[in-house]
């Protein structure tokens, strides 16, 4: 059995403040590409992660992966007694902006509840998803929602981009988002709160976004999460692809991944 883990993306993120315990409240517009990570799994006594694809070198297979976690907290809230064998293919940089691990776990609970049988609504599964982690909730529906709270109490929105060509773009420099939160100045505007703060610890993120708006056809230019990743939307696959050259011949070293919107 296989899951796609489906790029995330933040169509806006605006930080509505600090909160005491350190963390931040957030107003999200989540979307989720139709490419991803891949997690397959196959039957087997005891539970097995190994981790492959062109940026596996950056993750373990430790216990404390996500998807390994997610895995053990779903057989033992419905006492299976199954393993798994879990295969996941990495293609998403790690530490991206592009939900990584949340997507991943997100993954393994809508992948093993398959596989196990697993007799259990979308709201029960949420419910597990919430422990994993902030964004695990949203990834798990891997539909656009609007997210307030932590970006772990979702709302229904409209699906306005649905099936849009997406361009999105990494400098390939790895960006923590605890970091990218601290240099959070109290600032809003521009469709991402963080993009300053981002842009102050990578500034490559502000070369990747002028690439992408030096295109006429695109739409939409923000950049996702707390970066580096950032996305261009278009009318029209040809526009994208053409931007994506464009890229690819004055930046050959940037990652690229050309999809459309779910």
């Amino acid at each position: 059995m296989r899951e796609i883990a489906y790029a995330k993306l933040n169509l806006a993120l605006e930080v509505r403040g600090r909160e005491a315990d350190g963390y931040h409240s957030l107003d999200t517009l989540f979307a989720f590409a139709e490419a991803g990570d891949l997690l397959d799994a196959a039957p087997a006594e005891a539970l097995s992660l190994e981790i492959t694809g062109p940026f596996a070198g950056a993750l373990a297979a430790e216990p404390d992966n996500l998807v390994l976690r997610a895995a053990r907290m779903l057989r033992d809230l419905y006492a299976v007694r199954e393993g798994a064998a879990l295969t996941l293919d990495k293609r998403l940089p790690v530490a991206a902006g592009l939900g990584g691990g949340s997507a991943d776990a997100a993954a393994a609970l809508r992948l093993l509840s398959r596989l196990w049988r697993i007799d259990a609504g979308e709201g029960d599964l949420l419910a597990l998803a919430a422990r994993l982690g902030a964004d695990v909730p949203a990834c798990f529906l891997s539909r656009t929602v609007r997210g307030t709270g932590r970006g772990d109490v979702l709302h229904p929105a409209p699906p306005e981009h649905r099936g849009a060509p997406v361009l999105i773009v990494n400098p390939g420099v790895p960006l923590s988002t605890a970091e990218v939160f601290r240099r959070w100045d109290g600032r809003r505007g521009g469709g991402n709160d963080l993009e300053p703060a981002a842009i102050a610890l990578v500034p490559a993120i502000a070369e990747v976004l002028d690439a992408l708006r030096a295109g006429p056809a695109a739409r939409l230019v923000r950049m996702s999460g707390s970066g580096a990743s950032c996305f261009a939307l278009y009318a029209a696959e040809g526009e994208r692809d053409a931007a994506s050259a464009q890229i690819a011949s004055a930046h050959p070293a940037w990652w690229r991944l050309a999809s459309r919107l779910r």
